[in-house]
């Protein structure tokens, strides 16, 4: 049976998984763990990547690529982005909704519409751990409030 994501660490910050998120291993290895929400095919998926200490570029560049990543236009997308704190760790929330383009980077893109879209930068002392929650709209509504309180409740 799937394993519920317990305790896991990215670039030296612990995370502790909401039972409802299960861990499954990372389909890349830029992927530094990665859960599953949900049990159909409305499932969605929580992806945590890190580049090394001054990789992947700046919280607003990566704000700006997540909005990107829908079709429609940011204005049309309820673009949003929140400042919080995981302890003393700074960290951007980012939210949007629409048609997503999935797939692999280099590879065909799959549009989804009705999708949303909920990211953490967590800007760690190791450099910035990028946390993204894509599924669903329902699906990423339904689980925002525990994902949220993975991210901030980091140490």
């Amino acid at each position: 049976s799937p394993a519920i994501a317990g305790e896991f660490k990215v670039a030296g910050i612990t995370f502790a998984g909401a039972k409802e998120f299960v861990s499954v291993k990372p389909t890349s290895f830029m992927r530094k763990a990665q859960l599953r929400v949900g049990v159909d095919a409305a499932e969605g998926e929580i992806v945590f990547f890190y580049f090394g200490p001054r990789g992947g570029g700046g919280v607003q560049a990566n704000v700006d690529r997540w909005f990107g990543q829908f079709t429609e236009p940011k204005a049309a997308i309820k673009a949003k982005t929140e400042k919080a704190k995981a302890g003393k760790i700074p960290v951007t929330f980012v939210s949007a909704e629409g048609t997503f383009k999935a797939g692999p980077p280099r590879g065909p893109v799959i549009e989804k519409p009705g999708y949303a879209l909920l990211g953490a930068i967590i800007e760690g002392k190791e450099g910035a751990v990028f946390a993204k929650f894509t599924g669903p709209k329902a699906t990423v509504s339904a689980h925002a409030t525990a994902f949220k309180t993975m991210i901030t409740g980091a140490k």
